[in-house]
């Protein structure tokens, strides 16, 4: 990119904590979010966990007003971007003369399964008449991006970006590019995932979900030797993105830069990690290779990883193959042991726990690691946190059905 894009404001609404500095000192602390799904009634499976937010109350960010008829994905992006929006110090709505400058660009795969089923049940139940017109929106996966832009006044570019576990990644980089390539000065960024008994159920019935098979433990640990399988979590993130030389104009705190970015499809992947790694390599290089960074300059990687045996295997296999030697050297920790895997939002989590590394010089452990996995054999950061000045941060982000994206973000200088 020819312009240096910036992050200067972000908005999270997380299990283990609601806002920016909530969410970092949970991750400090190594708190979880992850308890016992009430959203739905879980009792008869076998697997009953999720990062659930149990305390979300859009209203007290949002106001009472417009939200009636909005699905929980919706009000969950729309949270995060007013705090990103908010964060940022960034008036809201935006002003006629400043918004077409302005963009959306949102990741979300999963989000609006609820809405299609409630939407569907109701028409085959009591007819298709008897069904709120109202609700019809909720359906489309591009909803929570739109109601974004109609929220805050965005006539800029929207998207929706629908890549599975990279979908916020992606997501980020895509508003990154049109902001260099069309001139943008402001686009909120970043992912969303709603928990709902339909994708829950889901993922239980095909065993993706840790406890969900015979004699295995329901629990959620990166790297780990127990490891079999993902806990469902659920949230957003939302970045504020602008040029550089914008925010500086307007004396706006500057996070973090995004560096470069890398992405590659597996075609190995189908529906399960490949082993060798291909995808999740190439991206990692391209990754380092845009961001103009050699292995030993990067200070900490915010894993993929999430607790299933072939996804940690393969990242601890990608970090090998492009680091090399100095692959042992460099800090690997996994924010899902705390969130849970989120889905379109997961990459979007672990930007902002890698944001919050680089802003408070301290990394976030990987919790629940007890058992250590001889395949997976570099420095997880396991259970403790760590104080360690972080100028370069790698984001991974690996789908099991091919995607793989990265992200390199660092200190603004």
């Amino acid at each position: 990119m020819d312009k240096r894009i910036v992050i200067t404001g972000l908005g999270v609404i997380a299990s283990n904590g609601t806002g920016k500095d909530k969410f970092w000192q949970a991750l400090q602390e190594g708190t979880s979010g992850i308890k016992p799904v009430t959203l739905f009634d879980a009792s008869k499976l076998k697997s009953k966990l999720a990062g659930e937010i149990s305390d979300f109350n859009p209203e007290s960010i949002l106001g009472p007003k417009g939200l009636r008829n909005m699905d929980r994905s919706t009000k969950l992006a729309l949270a995060a971007s007013k705090l990103a929006l908010d964060d940022a110090g960034i008036a809201q709505p935006i002003p006629e003369a400043e918004t077409d400058s302005y963009g959306v660009s949102l990741g979300s795969t999963m989000g609006s399964v609820w809405s299609v089923s409630e939407f569907d049940k109701e028409a085959l139940r009591d007819g298709p008449r008897s069904v709120n017109p109202a609700l019809f929106a909720n359906t489309v996966i591009n909803s929570p991006a739109s109601q974004v832009s109609i929220r805050f006044n965005i006539q800029g570019f929207n998207s929706t970006m629908s890549t599975g576990f990279c979908s916020s990644l992606d997501a980020i980089y895509y508003a990154a590019t049109i902001m260099d390539l069309y001139g943008y000065d402001v686009v909120l960024a970043g992912g969303v995932e709603e928990l709902c008994e339909q994708t829950y159920k889901g993922f239980y019935k095909i065993g993706h979900l840790a406890g969900s098979r015979t004699d295995k433990e329901e629990v959620n640990c990166p790297f780990d030797k127990r490891r079999n399988g993902i806990v469902l979590g659920e949230g957003a993130v939302m970045v504020t993105l602008e040029e550089a030389g914008h925010a500086k104009k307007r004396g706006a705190k500057i996070y973090a830069e995004i560096l470069g970015y890398g992405t590659s499809f597996d075609l190995d992947s189908r529906n399960i990690y490949s082993p060798k790694a291909k995808g999740a390599t190439k991206a990692i290089a391209q990754c380092l290779d845009d961001s103009k960074a050699v292995a030993g300059e990067v200070d900490f990687i915010c894993a993929s990883a999430n607790s299933t045996l072939d996804c940690d295997f393969m990242e601890t296999a990608a970090i090998k193959n492009v680091f090399g030697a100095a692959a042992k050297e460099v800090p690997v920790s996994a924010a899902k042991s705390m969130v849970g895997e989120c889905f379109s939002a997961s990459g979007g989590m672990s930007l902002a726990a890698s944001v919050g590394a680089i802003e408070n010089g301290f990394i976030p452990p990987t919790i629940n690691y007890k058992s250590p996995d001889r395949r997976c054999d570099l420095d997880y950061v396991p259970n403790s946190g760590r104080k360690k000045k972080v100028n370069k941060c790698l984001v991974n982000s690996f789908s099991p059905t091919g995607p793989n994206s990265c992200l390199m973000i660092g200190r603004y200088a």
